[in-house]
């Protein structure tokens, strides 16, 4: 059974709450992998200023991810590069107490539909969420194509994250017939 959602874009009100979801999400998933560290709650896995930085990009889209009984279930940040068929995924999350139900799968479809002309999408993810790593590769076809750490950081973010832990980069290209 196809899990069924809408993807709306964010209206302004609706910032803080998205925000505070995603983190919510993020802080979740990394509290699974942490779960014996008691030092996790003092860890912000999403911090504002990297969620406001993807949100202002230039060619950023955020949508919020809507149930049939018009609840929020999740929501994802994009960035299109129209010019060279480039999609960017900066943030996709599911709403803590709807995951596993198929509806990270259902935003990244409805993405994809929403930009045909794109060849290229990019994400990035921590080295230690597996789910994450699991959802990326199995679920949507990405190819993990890059690990950045701290012997090999990423240019384009040497501020952005902890990098001494390792993040993946993926990729997926699209093949259009």
């Amino acid at each position: 059974m196809e899990t069924k959602i809408r993807l709306l874009p964010l209206r302004e009100a609706d910032t803080i709450a998205f925000k505070e979801e995603m983190q919510e999400a993020f802080q979740h998933g990394f509290e699974a992998y942490n779960k014996d560290d008691e030092e996790t709650n003092q860890w912000q896995v999403l911090p504002d200023k990297d969620f406001y930085q993807s949100l202002e990009a230039e060619s950023a889209e955020a949508y919020e991810a809507i149930d049939t009984d018009g609840l929020r279930v999740g929501s994802a940040i994009i960035a299109i590069d129209a010019a060279k068929h480039h999609g960017e995924l900066s943030f996709l999350y599911v709403k803590v107490g709807v995951q596993s139900k198929g509806i990270g799968q259902a935003i990244w479809k409805t993405i994809e539909a929403l930009h045909p002309e794109t060849e290229v999408w990019e994400t990035c993810t921590p080295y230690f969420d597996r789910r994450n790593i699991h959802f990326y590769i199995n679920r949507l076809g990405f190819h993990a194509i890059e690990f950045f750490n701290e012997h090999h950081p990423d240019p384009n973010m040497p501020e952005q994250f902890d990098q001494e832990d390792g993040l993946f980069k993926f990729e997926k290209r699209i093949i259009h017939d």
